[in-house]
């Protein structure tokens, strides 16, 4: 595997290379970046320029990692050349009348060939989707035995619009999935959070998708502007540094949710992902050294499942991580590359939603408010 990065932070200006500059046969070139600068109509053909033979997918982003720094106003690319494995991208877009998430995601994973098909790395559209659904439909798809994550796109705390795309400018309402086929193709992953439940267990009286409107049968939004106190007229950008601690009966382990925007008229609130009646919720919270200490948890776990080394990580954080950590935001990236190899090739993003399996499982989900670690290497 040989890997090439560069980036840069305003239209116009030279790329940097991060690391040594080497020619690369046909790579797969995934470009993360802000969404403003993803919208330069001329950026493609730049990156085109730089590999004409590259297979280029886009993805919008609220920062993009690299084992140096996070930017949140600038544009990375990671360069991959595999050299004993195989890679296939397949496009989806839900910008259409008969959109449906669960449907999506299945098509999605069918349009692989199943042979040989080890992982799927998925960057999907973050502003319309359901990403639950999104998860169930493409675990639908598999046998459980091909294992899924990724990232919902993200525009930093605009929430406005997210794109993504293939060989193309990127566009709002894009899924891109990419599977890996070679048996020579080792991957790990874990995840981890670090937030703390807190304040009473409250029940899910009344739901609809990923819309929460009643708890104890009292209008949602009350209930949280309440606990907010002071900060509430800060919502929904507030909401990010408050998820709730979902527990269904229909999941084996809590599932985190993000508030990702309010529903004045109806008193309710809007989830990254379903929220189903009856189950139970709690207001979580977390601070700089839990979500570095969870970071540092989810590279070592992805380590230890591991014959080989490493040669590249992707990482895929989520915006209400970002927040906490304000200044101190590289501090998380620090804690991964610190465990897996400072020498490691590092990509990935800040989301709106992180797709993995729970640790020890096979079927993907959707989270928020984790650190996602998947290792590769052939």
């Amino acid at each position: 595997m040989k890997i090439v990065q560069l980036t840069k932070k305003e239209a116009g200006k030279d790329w940097i290379y991060i690391g040594n500059k080497i020619t690369l046969t046909k790579p797969l070139v995934l470009v993360f970046g802000n969404r403003y600068l993803l919208e330069n109509e001329g950026l493609y053909t730049e990156i085109k320029t730089l590999f004409p033979d590259g297979e280029i997918v886009f993805g919008s982003s609220c920062a993009d990692i690299t084992a140096k720094s996070v930017n949140e106003n600038a544009v990375t690319i990671t360069a991959i050349e595999f050299e004993k494995s195989a890679f296939v991208i397949k496009t989806s877009n839900v910008l259409n009348k008969d959109f449906d998430s669960f449907k999506t995601g299945s098509d999605l994973i069918n349009q692989f060939p199943k042979s040989r098909l080890k992982y799927v790395f998925v960057i999907s559209e973050g502003s319309f989707i359901n990403g639950s659904e999104l998860t169930k439909g493409m675990n639908n798809a598999t046998e459980d035995n091909i294992l899924i994550t990724g990232a919902l796109c993200g525009d930093s705390d605009r929430f406005e619009k997210t794109l993504a795309s293939y060989n193309e400018n990127p566009k709002p309402g894009e899924l891109v999935a990419i599977g890996f086929y070679g048996d020579a193709l080792e991957i790990s992953f874990s995840i981890y959070g670090g937030w703390t439940p807190f304040g009473p267990e409250r029940m899910v009286t009344k739901s609809d998708g990923n819309i929460l409107y009643e708890l104890d049968n009292m209008p949602a939004l009350d209930i949280y502007k309440k606990y907010l106190g002071d900060k509430a007229k800060d919502l929904p950008g507030a909401a990010l540094l408050y998820p709730l601690n979902v527990k269904s009966a229909k999941e084996k382990q809590s599932i985190v949710r993000s508030i990702l925007n309010i529903d004045e008229a109806n008193n309710a609130v809007i989830l990254a992902g379903d929220i189903p009646v009856d189950s139970k919720v709690q207001l979580m919270m977390t601070n700089v050294d839990n979500i570095a200490n969870a970071s540092e948890q989810a590279a070592k776990q992805a380590l230890s499942l591991r014959e080989k080394k490493p040669e590249l990580a992707i990482l895929v954080s989520c915006i209400g991580r970002k927040l906490v950590l304000d200044q101190r935001v590289e501090e998380e990236i620090e804690e991964v590359t610190q465990v897996i190899g400072e020498e490691i090739a590092v990509t990935g993003l800040y989301s709106y939603g992180e797709i993995a399996p729970f640790h020890g499982e096979v079927s993907c989900q959707l989270h928020n408010q984790t650190m996602t670690v998947t290792l590769l290497s052939e």
